[in-house]
């Protein structure tokens, strides 16, 4: 039985909200958005056709008020909600408020989300489906006695890790027994600040591993697919900056039995929708169940681009209850995509947040380049939430193309006022390690021991930037002035200013 969605309300901000309310405007859904105080004027609530002020400053004033964003829902007359990735993505209590309410949640079922948001749960289950995991515990280690007989069988060293969350945050690495003590009760303070649930445990620390991921696909009539990998080992505080897709060290074989094995975990957890199944992969090329992200990932267009498929397109239909698209037989990779996310942070200084006012702001453009954005020329942004600003993505026929491409389009890519990881993201395609596939999740300390110094030595690709940045100047002020000169004549303001921005949008408090 398939249901019918008119209207989708996004819960979420920034380039993904974005993002869906294209796809809903391609699929001929109407898009709502809510917005907090300071995301007033911002590109998801002009893109949208509706949008809701959610009234407050704060994630947790706005954008993580389920009962708000039940209440719009309903207000606004939508049928469905697109949690999009952070946020309420993957929290199993508002996938339950929501179709306690009588709405879609684009996403899979709440039980699901619980079993495999839980990493002590999705570690038992990937044992119980097949699946390599690495060695360590199954249950939550919250006695120092309990701790030590954990590592000295797993043997040193160990990662301590947070049962209900992740992006770093309660994962500590143990190299002796003597640090064992300190390390699991701060990760188990700093788990319990974050997530709200102290509970940890302990697995095998594997060093410099490659971070793998595959897509996965399942509707609800028992079809599930995987869409082929993703590496995204580049991380930054165990966060990733850089994903690309091929992977350079996976073969067909490999290919085949990592999607394999990621099907088989979707499969016993019942799974719908779409999702990531993520591997850490030894020197060795042995790879190791991690964890499942039970929603769309923010490097989602690398598999967009080599796939041809379109993911939130797929979820929609998911959604409506209809079978996927494509069968695993139809799935036809080519040529290699890669992403780089544009963070409003300053990578010389530690990658710290870097927010304030865009003065000027131009995306590239030409063949193979995607821009995924949420920002405009002219905006601020704001030290409230993520710092992400944009994706750029591009693509290329083999991985030298593709990094050929991303080095042109970063060199075109011009953002004035604040420090942006741009020229970090020209460094590493200038990085003969990187040309050559030698990754890791240590790839920037490894590559990079002093970033500050790299990032500051001047070469062709800085110059040229310097050039382009230098000429959107010159356009800049050519635009105030053709601006000033229209303001001066009879037409509103006003409507001179959504003419230029080419958007339409509904407001609605």
């Amino acid at each position: 039985m398939t249901t019918t969605i008119r209207k989708i309300l996004i819960a979420n901000r920034g380039e993904i909200a974005v993002r869906i309310a294209r796809a809903c405007r391609d699929a001929g859904i109407t898009s709502a958005a809510v917005y907090s105080d300071p995301d007033r004027m911002a590109s998801h609530v002009r893109v949208a056709d509706e949008a809701y002020g959610l009234g407050g400053t704060t994630s947790a004033e706005t954008y993580l008020r389920q009962d708000k964003i039940i209440e719009t829902a309903h207000k606004c007359g939508a049928e469905a909600i697109h949690p999009g990735y952070g946020f309420l993505a993957e929290n199993h209590e508002f996938a339950a408020l929501c179709r306690d309410n009588g709405l879609i949640f684009i996403g899979p079922p709440p039980e699901v989300i619980a079993l495999l948001g839980d990493k002590i749960q999705a570690r038992r289950m990937a044992e119980k489906a097949g699946l390599p995991v690495v060695p360590g515990s199954i249950q939550n280690v919250d006695q120092i006695d309990t701790a030590r007989s954990e590592a000295y069988g797993i043997g040193y060293p160990v990662l301590i890790k947070a049962a209900a969350g992740g992006g770093g945050k309660g994962m500590r690495i143990v190299n002796d027994p003597e640090g064992l003590g300190a390390a699991l009760s701060t990760a188990a303070s700093e788990a319990g600040s974050a997530f709200g649930d102290r509970r940890v445990y302990i697995e095998k620390y594997i060093p410099r591993p490659r971070h793998i991921e595959v897509q996965i696909l399942g509707d609800a009539h028992g079809n599930v697919i995987h869409l082929g990998e993703r590496e995204c080992s580049i991380q930054r505080r165990h966060q990733k900056v850089i994903e690309e897709s091929p992977s350079v060290i996976v073969d067909d074989a490999m290919r085949a039995e990592m999607g394999e094995a990621a099907v088989a975990l979707a499969k016993e957890a019942g799974y719908i929708g779409a999702g990531t199944v993520e591997f850490l992969v030894d020197e060795n090329k042995k790879f190791y169940f991690l964890e499942v992200n039970t929603r769309l990932q923010v490097e989602h267009p690398v598999t967009e681009m080599v796939t041809g498929l379109d993911l939130v397109q797929e979820q929609f239909r998911i959604a409506r209850g209809k079978k996927l698209s494509v069968r695993q037989k139809d799935i036809d990779r080519r040529g290699h995509a890669i992403e780089c996310r544009i963070y409003a942070e300053d990578a010389s200084a530690g990658f710290i947040p870097c927010t304030g006012h865009l003065s000027a702001y131009q995306e590239p453009s030409g063949p193979g380049v995607r821009v995924d954005s949420g920002f405009l020329d002219g905006d601020d942004v704001p030290v409230y939430y993520d710092p992400l600003i944009a994706k750029l993505i591009v693509w290329g026929s083999d991985r030298t193309q593709a990094i050929q491409r991303m080095r042109r389009a970063l060199n075109e890519y011009v953002i004035q006022g604040i420090e942006t990881t741009i020229p970090f993201g020209r460094l590493v395609m200038g990085s003969e390690s990187f040309q050559s596939g030698r990754l890791s999740t240590h790839f920037i300390e490894d590559e990079f021991s002093d970033l500050a110094e790299s990032l500051s030595q001047t070469d062709g690709d800085i110059l040229m930037a310097a050039m382009t940045a230098a000429l959107v100047d010159y356009r800049l002020q050519l635009r105030l002035l053709a601006v000033s000169r229209r303001a001066r004549s009879e037409e509103n303001p006003w409507k001179i200013s959504g003419r230029q921005a080419g958007l339409r949008t509904r407001w609605t408090r």
